[in-house]
């Protein structure tokens, strides 16, 4: 089966590891891209292309102040992400309390 162009597939541009570090870095405020360049030590030409990729989709989005462009996370763009991840959480969380339910069986068990 042909993989997704990276520029078409929001989980295919996510695969990539510098571009999920550039989520990481905006996700918690709007910054212009040498604040990325030094915090993930890439060439800036490196970050504009995943910028350049990760608006394509979306899942960033860039305002002019001034003469500085600032990014920022697209929060709405993320959610199919968060909901398609948050199916894993539940199935692990379900495993989890099953095995701490096990262990403290055995636990009440053991001390009779």
């Amino acid at each position: 089966m042909p993989r997704a162009a990276t520029s078409s597939d929001v989980f295919n541009a996510v695969a990539e590891p510098q571009r999920r570090a550039i989520l990481d870095f905006l996700a918690t405020d709007e910054r212009p891209v040498g604040d990325l360049v030094k915090a993930l030590g890439l060439s800036q030409p490196s970050v504009s292309k995943h910028l350049r990729v990760l608006r394509q989709l979306d899942l960033v989005r860039a305002r002019r102040d001034g003469r500085r462009v600032l990014y920022r996370t697209n929060a709405g763009a993320i959610r199919p992400l968060h909901e398609w991840a948050g199916t894993f959480e539940r199935f692990w969380s379900q495993q989890l309390r099953r095995i701490k339910e096990r262990a403290e069986s055995t636990h009440r068990e053991s001390r009779r």
